[in-house]
């Protein structure tokens, strides 16, 4: 078993390392913090949608920066679309699954906000959809994605693509990748 763990943690040291010598994964990192700065400087708000593990992940990056993550400071605009379980499944009854992200992203996004879209394949239909209707809602869109970067690659403004086709590996990087987001985006808000 103490082999097991090595493996696995030996493969997540594989992905960062990849991570940090991936030029283009670090300027997109760059150019979204600075999409998450001039987006609550303009009084807009983030949202984030995902599925199973990248719903939680969406959760737990929405948190960080509606309640803080390193400073004390005022709260940010910052929601995972679904936490609302009522509206959940009353549109995935009403209208299908597919469609829960893109009427929360049509109910609460604005011009001037930002989505941050999770899907470690790329290709999630109701992720897909989120996109389509915040791009009709003039939002932007950050894409979270695994290496290929599937349908997302072409549609979002900035994509973020962990070089792994590895689903845990992937996550792990979004993590990673979404506390680099709030820590630079706190320090430059708040100082």
């Amino acid at each position: 078993m103490k082999t097991a763990i090595k493996s696995i943690l030996l493969e997540n040291i594989t992905v960062k390392q990849a991570m940090l010598q991936d030029e283009r994964l670090l300027l997109n990192v760059q150019m979204v913090v600075k999409q998450v700065v001039e987006t609550f400087k303009n009084d807009g708000k983030i949202l984030f949608c995902g599925n199973g593990g990248s719903a939680a992940d969406a959760q737990h990056l929405a948190a960080e920066l509606s309640g803080r993550f390193y400073l004390n400071r005022k709260a940010l605009f910052a929601e995972a679309l679904h936490v609302n379980t009522s509206f959940l499944t009353a549109v995935g009854n009403d209208f299908g699954f597919e469609h829960v992200y893109a009427r929360a992203v049509e109910a609460m996004g604005r011009p001037g906000d930002l989505l941050f879209a999770l899907s470690t394949s790329g290709n999630s239909p109701n992720i897909l959809l989120a996109i389509k209707k915040a791009k009709e809602s003039g939002m932007k869109v950050v894409g979270m994605t695994g290496a290929d970067g599937g349908k997302m690659d072409s549609i979002c403004d900035f994509l973020i693509k962990i070089p792994s086709n590895d689903t845990p590996r992937i996550q792990e990087g979004h993590i990673l990748v979404g506390h680099i987001i709030c820590a630079l985006a706190e320090k430059a808000l708040f100082g």
